[in-house]
């Protein structure tokens, strides 16, 4: 199957603000009964308000994310030889996609990753916790690699097993190829009971890629943050626990605690780049020093 290389989204900004929509912050009204005989769920009838082009980008995201895609691309990627630079370096050239037709922000990627980070931060998180918030998006320079969007961001899901229908847009699985195939569309397909996620593919995106360029050097819920921190179907909906071993459950705990910074952290308020750069570089310099290889 040949994927077309679309651009739906006006920005990948476009895609969080709709996450934040399906997931409102603690605390948020999360509908106003205007009419008394409205149930609760009519409100947050998610797939009938998103947006055309949000729904468009789930459409090629579920036709295209299959078995043989995922296994492609990190066959692919995972090469890790596209570039070698620093981490600042890698945040700096994330900045050119900015996008000058989305009206809701006016910030650059750089300062994106420095408000979430800073967050983080002000809340008393180890060093580590602080520099997965800096760096958790810089996967998204796949996108400068000609990378379409639905295959770089977009809540992920385990393929090569039988599709949730609590996966957001779930009716456009019906046009992906692993539908057809028993082997990929049985509750465990190709994997086992309590496998653990490891053994497990995700539908490709930033996630999975800036996991394998950090792996070796950053602690361990570190990782489980920036691997699956758009896994929403497991740790905010609880599907594929079976597929989960009891280490991944625990390792959750720390997902869930990143998640809010990741969503509920982005203002117009410009954190000012220079005078933040000597703490993220001594960051930068602790855990991931040097030139990576992406």
């Amino acid at each position: 199957m040949t994927a077309p290389n679309a651009q739906p989204l006006a920005s990948l900004d476009e895609w969080e603000d709709d996450l934040k929509a399906r997931y409102p912050e603690a605390g948020t009204p999360q509908f106003k009964a205007t009419d008394p005989e409205k149930k609760k769920e009519e409100f947050r009838n998610y797939a009938k308000n998103a947006r055309p082009s949000v729904r468009e980008f789930y459409r090629l995201n579920h036709t295209y994310q299959s078995h043989d895609f995922v296994r492609a691309k990190k066959a692919d990627f995972l090469k890790l030889n596209r570039r070698r630079m620093t981490v600042w370096e890698a945040a700096e050239f994330l900045n050119n996609l900015v996008d000058d037709s989305d009206p809701d922000t006016d910030l650059s990627q750089l300062q994106h990753l420095l408000q979430t980070a800073e967050h983080i931060r002000r809340d008393g998180h180890p060093r580590w916790f602080i520099l997965a918030g800096f760096i958790h998006d810089l996967g998204k320079i796949l996108c400068l690699y000609g990378e379409p969007q639905w295959a770089v961001v977009g809540d992920t899901f385990p393929v090569g097993c039988k599709f949730s229908d609590k996966i957001v847009f779930s009716e456009f699985f019906s046009a992906n190829p692993d539908i057809s195939n028993p082997k990929l569309n049985s509750r465990l397909g190709v994997y086992e009971e309590g496998c653990g996620l490891d053994k497990v593919d995700l539908s490709w995106g930033h996630d999975e890629y800036i996991y394998h360029v950090v792996k070796d050097r950053m602690p361990e819920e570190a990782l489980y943050m920036l691997r699956y921190h758009s896994f929403y179907p497991g740790h905010r909906e609880g599907e594929y626990d079976y597929l989960l071993n009891d280490h991944d459950r625990k390792m959750f705990d720390w997902v869930r605690a990143f998640n809010p910074y990741d969503l509920y952290t982005k203002s117009h308020e410009k954190p000012d780049v220079e005078k933040l750069k000597p703490f993220y570089m001594d960051l930068i310099e602790e855990y991931l020093p040097g030139k990576l290889s992406w």
